[in-house]
């Protein structure tokens, strides 16, 4: 591995699928060695992108967490603005990884859009993970593993160790996982959603005592909290999730970057 090579997180939607100024929904962007990776493509994904200078075929991978439209939801159009004709259209290979079911979970959009969201066999790739086990898939720059977590059946959550050696966590959505402890053992740093406060706990999503538990027994270096809510805005986020985790905490906002 090139280790002078540095691996940078820069969160792009840190909402959900409730509209907002402040929040895009769900999407992580991680640049590592010559790859720029995506995690999910909630509403509002491209114009993030777009403002942090990086062009939709710059991106060389996109990983869905699940298949819900906050992290989908751009899922067609991105495909779409890689095939526009001028100087900007893609050139280099695309892969596109999802949990179990994802192949006809594209094809079903294909059935709908047709050839306006297909790009060449040469610069497209789809790779279907197996959402039961834990899987492990090494690329050009970096490597991911992934496990099931408590969400739905297809979800896993994401551990990305790049090009310099240093290591990211993507939860996804997900309820309270010993898969993602396990996953997030000793990481630099984990992206845990944590959707709801304390009081307004639901099932499938975290709170901040959790996301802190979770970063406790792991051993991370920074957590991040994020696919926040507009209720989170309402509560002490932070105060919550100090009643678990004593190391660094982010908040995340939309365009924030985070260097490892």
């Amino acid at each position: 591995m090139n280790n002078t090579v540095p691996t940078r997180v820069t969160i792009l939607g840190s909402g959900t699928c409730v509209p907002s100024v402040k929040r895009s929904a769900c999407a992580v962007m991680i640049t590592t060695g010559r790859s720029v990776i995506v995690f999910d493509l909630g509403p509002g994904t491209m114009h993030r992108l777009t403002e942090t200078g990086t062009a939709v075929t710059a991106v060389t991978h996109v990983f869905f967490s699940h298949f819900h439209p906050d992290h989908t939801g751009e899922l067609a159009t991105f495909i779409f603005a890689n095939k526009y004709p001028d100087q900007t259209r893609r050139t280099h290979p695309l892969t596109f990884g999802a949990g179990t079911g994802f192949s006809a979970f594209y094809n079903n959009y294909r059935a709908v859009y047709g050839r306006w969201i297909e790009l060449p066999p040469d610069l497209f790739t789809v790779l279907e993970i197996d959402a039961n086990i834990e899987a492990v898939t090494e690329l050009a720059d970096f490597t991911i593993t992934t496990v099931p977590v408590a969400h739905n059946p297809e979800s896993l959550a994401y551990k990305l160790t790049g090009a310099d050696g240093r290591s990211v966590v993507y939860s996804g959505d997900t309820d309270f996982s010993e898969n993602l402890i396990d996953l997030a053992g000793g990481a630099d740093l984990l992206i845990c959603e944590s959707a709801f406060p304390s009081e307004l706990k639901v099932p499938g999503h975290l709170t901040p005592p959790e996301a802190g538990t979770i970063a406790t027994r792991a051993g991370v270096g920074s957590l991040v909290l994020t696919h926040l809510y507009p209720e989170c805005d309402q509560a002490d986020m932070e105060a919550q999730c100090r009643q678990t985790w004593s190391g660094p905490l982010i908040l995340a906002e939309d365009l924030m970057s985070i260097d490892l």
